[in-house]
């Protein structure tokens, strides 16, 4: 990671430590159903609750990161950002 001159000012970062600390407790759930041997149906059902939550959360971070972060270092001519974020994307979407 790069220094970037401007800051990174997040509204909704209350918002995603909540959804991330939901995400756990439903991931830290799928562990307890497969220790206890529960059935393989609804474990993979909890698990794509768990995607669906991580995904969405990233919805979150990725639309704070576009109005503030990528506005602010397109009007300081941080173009060095934009591909920062092409990548970030590319493996947020793997």
């Amino acid at each position: 990671m790069s220094e970037h001159k401007h800051t990174h000012s997040h509204e909704h970062t209350k918002e995603v430590s909540n959804r991330l600390a939901r995400a756990i407790g439903h991931l830290q759930k799928v562990k307890q159903m497969v220790d206890d041997g529960e059935d393989c149906s609804d474990v993979l059902i909890q698990l794509a609750a768990v995607k669906s939550a991580i995904n969405n959360t990233g919805k979150v971070i990725l639309k704070d990161h576009l109005e503030h972060c990528i506005v602010h270092a397109v009007e300081d001519g941080d173009t060095e950002m934009l591909d920062e974020l092409n990548a970030a994307i590319d493996k947020f979407m793997k």
